[in-house]
């Protein structure tokens, strides 16, 4: 089977399963993990932070730095098509009490102009915007990455209105890589920034938020407030730590896969994909003549799995568990049905 309906689905290679087998532990509540202490430390270092903070999902993370950057009642301005708005059931106003206010970007991506617009005015009637968030890489419009100044020209307008602003980083690592920047350089403009260890990483849970001191104080006593809090979380931090070593240099050969197979198809006349838009390892494929649901389904009939993203959309990703010879086996299942 040839599974490309997320980087998500990636199982842990020899070298990390070695490391979560021999990591040393502690109880993480107590601060006394020491392999969870190391990630953290390490983790801070590469973001560019005081600190960084272990937590076992992408959306608790997303969660808590909402809820530590907001009072309730605050509304957060975010692109229409973010994974905190589409994704994460609700989450923001059961946890936090706070609501979201989704505009429209330009290409997936919030702009300066977008967020000045959707600030509300000071009014007894009227929410209070509290924070802008930013999801870097936009995973709904394919993967496309905010370029640093981008990243600094939403910061800036956010506090020209005295907001926070957060970054949901799920593929933060795809970004730099893509960008040939180091990762500090993308979460400098942030209060709070967070990135994931089980997406193009390949470990099998885990994101970090990192921020300063103070923050990730009140972030850790989120977390716990949030069901977050671990014990022996040294055997889940190990393969963080192994992933950050030995996976995070070559995501740049999954933005490579993406590309040859996102001209594959768009060389089929059953598809298109808008090649500008394959910047990182998630490729967005429209489906003329059929219904995305059942051009999936005929493509599982052949052991390759991507997934419906709309009526006649499918979003397929690359990952370290697919090689070269399973795109072009992809293309070629693809090429003798639709070709």
């Amino acid at each position: 089977m040839i599974d490309l309906r997320s980087d998500t689905v990636t199982t842990p290679s020899d070298g990390m399963r070695q490391a979560i087998a021999e990591a040393e532990v502690g109880d993480d509540v107590y601060g006394e993990d020491p392999t969870v202490n190391e990630l953290q430390e390490r983790a801070a270092a590469l973001l560019g932070t005081e600190a960084a903070l272990f937590t076992p999902s992408g959306t608790m993370a997303n969660q808590i730095c909402l809820h530590v950057l907001t009072d309730p009642g605050d509304e957060v301005i975010l692109e229409q098509g973010a994974h905190v708005f589409n994704y994460e059931t609700g989450a923001a106003g059961v946890l936090s009490g706070i609501q979201l206010h989704p505009v429209a970007g330009t290409e997936g991506r919030l702009t300066p102009d977008a967020v000045d617009a959707a600030v509300r005015p000071t009014a007894d009637v009227m929410p209070r915007t509290g924070a802008v968030s930013v999801e870097n890489t936009a995973n709904r419009a394919g993967g496309v990455v905010y370029s640093v100044e981008e990243m600094q020209a939403l910061a800036d307008v956010a506090r020209s209105h005295d907001l926070k602003v957060h970054l949901d980083g799920a593929r933060l690592w795809n970004a730099a890589a893509a960008l040939n920047v180091p990762e500090h350089a993308l979460t400098a403009p942030f209060d709070l920034s967070w990135a994931a260890l089980s997406k193009g990483l390949g470990a099998p849970v885990g994101s970090l938020v990192a921020g300063p001191d103070p923050l990730i104080t009140e972030a850790r006593r989120a977390r716990k407030r949030f069901g977050g809090g671990m014990r022996q979380a040294g055997v889940l931090a190990a393969a963080g730590l192994y992933a950050l070593e030995h996976h995070r240099p070559h995501l740049s050969d999954d933005h490579d896969k993406a590309r040859r197979l996102a001209e594959g198809f768009d060389a089929l006349p059953s598809f298109s994909v808008d090649l500008d838009r394959v910047q990182t390892n998630i490729v967005m494929v429209e489906t003329h003549d059929r219904p995305a649901e059942e051009v999936a389904e005929t493509l599982a009939d052949e052991k390759v799995l991507v997934t419906p993203f709309g009526p006649h959309t499918l979003r397929a990703v690359t990952h370290r568990d697919v090689s070269g010879d399973d795109i072009d086996a992809a293309l070629a299942a693809a090429r003798s049905i639709y070709g």
